[in-house]
């Protein structure tokens, strides 16, 4: 995708501050960070959300985001970190191409990750489960 600026990145034509790279992934710092150290982890090949990647893509880009973590972990000296993925534009993506967010957090950070609960009615959890279940 030549508009895609993930793309531009896997190519060379926008720098970044890559801190992985193999044959099929990419990470590099966010520079727009939720906290200092956050990474995103990006499938060279382009795909716009997790639906879309193909297995090989996703299996090496989850395996490239536990590594990650794991020096994320080492090099802040703790092993708390968030991963996100938002897949379309209601689920807050901006740059469509798929990537997972690895955020490193601190004691006294002041990142909020929260949302409201709610509750199933009646028999509304088994209708949910059951059209799920119909297309899996």
């Amino acid at each position: 995708m030549e508009d895609c600026i993930f793309c531009k990145i896997v190519d060379g034509k926008i720098p970044a501050a890559r801190v992985y790279e193999d044959d099929k992934v990419i990470s590099f710092l966010d520079i727009m960070p939720a906290n200092k150290g956050h990474c995103l982890v990006v499938p060279k090949k382009h795909s716009q959300t997790l639906i879309e990647m193909n297995e090989d893509d996703l299996v090496a880009t989850i395996n490239a985001a536990k590594k990650i973590a794991r020096a994320l972990s080492l090099s802040f000296g703790n092993g708390s970190f968030n991963i996100v993925m938002n897949n379309g534009k209601e689920a807050g993506q901006v740059v469509n191409h798929a990537h997972i967010h690895l955020i490193p957090r601190f004691q006294k950070d002041r990142l909020r990750i929260k949302w409201s609960h709610l509750k199933y009615e009646g028999d509304e959890i088994k209708e949910y489960a059951d059209k799920i279940r119909k297309f899996i």
